[in-house]
């Protein structure tokens, strides 16, 4: 089972984009997903190491995306 963590800036108030991108990974993919506070506008989503969606200048992840990213890092996980 790939570790799944979404790092969020919680002074920013992203932390209701990181639950709703984490509820729909497990509604989704059945993954449970570690939500992890941080600070200085940062929202990635990760795969173990692997950065799979970040929120860059002038675009946020969606959770349609973000639900894409990690299932195609996990389906390619599960086939080696």
């Amino acid at each position: 089972m790939s570790h799944v963590s979404i790092i969020y800036c919680r002074p920013c108030g992203y932390e209701k984009r990181a639950r709703e991108a984490a509820a729909a990974l497990q509604a989704r993919c059945k993954l449970d997903v570690e939500l992890v506070p941080g600070t200085g506008g940062v929202f990635e989503v990760k795969v173990g190491d692997k950065t799979v969606a970040k929120r860059a200048k002038g675009h946020f992840p969606s959770s349609e995306e973000i639900v894409a990213a990690v299932a195609a890092v996990v389906q390619r996980g599960a086939a080696k």
